[in-house]
């Protein structure tokens, strides 16, 4: 097995889909912490389906460059989700029910009615679930997810305490004079910008599960808000790259591998978290 993991390691394209794995992991795991601490878990499911939907368009269109389309859409309907999620009328979870859904509904309904591909249900099933679309990557594909990660994880980085004050209390943040609304609006655009980089990973459906698993399982073990973040970015990076590792060599779905290892962690997170909490 590790001389055929060896012999697999010396194609690019392996590299490649390693690489992009661990960067989205790792952007995926530090603005989950604050999804769970604010309740927004949802979002990204949300999020997801609005991506699967520009997705479909740009299938459509034929566009070379999907991501040209699917961004800017998700991330306007980020701001939009957070936007309606703060009327009165419509409570946030309803708001992310109901783009999600419908947003879910219409890209399913173009495909059919606009179909340009003779395995429309592949197709389908594969933007759903993730494909073998990690392993086809170009380099290009890997600078641009590489540029933005780093702007994820610099953003995140640069914006730390006011994050953290937003998350825990944000009438206190308020109070003491941080513009929450413009942090909520930031971490809402940088989520968006997670859910498109995730998509070619682990699929519209799954996305949630990359982004929501390794804070959960980070905070069976650890209680301060520095410390889950730690641990739920190296967490979600050996978990995607095992995931990643156990698909190439089993032959199994990229997306659902990863997810299953985040499973598996949690599991493993919640046994620790009792031995410490025991001892």
């Amino acid at each position: 097995m590790i001389a055929q993991l060896g012999l697999y390691l010396s194609y690019p394209f392996v590299r490649y889909a390693l690489i992009v794995g661990v960067l989205i992991a790792l952007c995926s795991s530090l603005l989950g912490v604050t999804l769970v601490l604010k309740r927004f878990s949802f979002i990204g499911d949300g999020l997801s389906h609005v991506a699967f939907g520009a997705m479909a368009i740009a299938s459509v269109l034929r566009l070379s460059n999907q991501m040209a389309l699917v961004l800017p859409l998700t991330v306007l309907s980020a701001v939009l989700l957070l936007r309606t999620g703060q009327n009165t009328k419509i409570k946030g979870d309803a708001a992310i029910a109901m783009i999600s859904v419908g947003a879910l509904a219409f890209g399913y309904l173009i495909m059919n009615v606009f179909s340009t591909s003779s395995n429309l249900s592949g197709d389908v099933c594969s933007t759903l679930f993730g494909s073998t679309s990690i392993l086809t990557l170009r380099p290009l594909d890997v600078w641009v997810c590489g540029i933005l990660s780093v702007v994820v994880i610099a953003v995140f980085v640069f914006f730390y305490n006011r994050i953290f004050a937003v998350t825990f209390d944000e009438s206190f943040a308020v109070s003491a004079g941080t513009a929450a609304d413009r942090y909520n609006l930031l971490i809402a655009v940088v989520i968006a910008v997670i859910i498109v980089l995730a998509m070619n990973l682990v699929g519209s459906l799954l996305i949630s599960a990359l982004v929501i698993f390794p804070a959960i399982s980070a905070m069976r073990v650890y209680k301060s808000f520095r410390s889950v973040t730690i641990c739920s970015a190296v967490l979600s990076v050996l978990c995607a790259l095992l995931g990643i590792l156990i698909s190439i060599l089993a032959g199994t779905p990229v997306g659902s591998t990863i997810v299953a290892v985040d499973v598996a962690g949690f599991f493993l997170c919640c046994l620790a978290g009792r031995i410490r909490g025991g001892a």
